[in-house]
């Protein structure tokens, strides 16, 4: 069953979003449908070069937690600095070395990263060591590392183990 339905959660997923889409609920759209929704998770498990293995669901929940509420912190810190003075806001880029080495926990970081209001992923190294992130407003170069190891790279590390 596996080799016809490689992931089945993504292939409900694509034909939920292709009937949302077409906006009909027709035999043909659905057949359709579910056409695309066989066909392109099994083309894309082709593509993969690695598969992501995910472990440790009690800390995957716990991560989601965290970057959450500091979405809702970094949307009002965001917020101040932009209606504050222009003279106080201090943009930088910094390279962050990364101690994780699943690509698709470096993936998933640079995503946290770039979700959270007030930093982006800028650039990867080429051997995947460092991470560039710009931040909108960078007080102590040293903390904002700090906090991304400890905060986001930690778990994912234990997740992407």
């Amino acid at each position: 069953m596996s080799r016809i339905l490689p992931s089945p959660f993504l292939s409900l997923t694509v034909l939920a979003v292709w009937l949302l889409l077409v906006g009909e609920l027709s035999a043909g759209q659905l057949l359709l449908g579910a056409l695309v929704a066989i066909v392109l998770p099994w083309v894309a498990q082709r593509l993969r070069q690695t598969r992501a293995r995910m472990r440790s669901p009690l800390t995957m929940l716990k991560l989601a937690g965290v970057v959450l509420w500091d979405i809702v912190v970094s949307n009002i810190q965001v917020a101040r600095v932009i209606l504050g003075p222009e003279s106080a806001i201090r943009p930088g880029f910094v390279w962050i070395p990364l101690d994780i080495r699943n690509p698709h926990g470096i993936a998933t970081l640079a995503g946290i990263i770039t979700m959270t209001p007030g930093t982006v992923s800028a650039d990867l190294s080429p051997d995947r060591s460092h991470l560039l992130v710009h931040f909108l407003n960078l007080d102590d170069p040293q903390a904002q590392i700090d906090q991304i190891k400890q905060r986001y790279e930690a778990p994912l590390r234990e997740i992407f183990r």
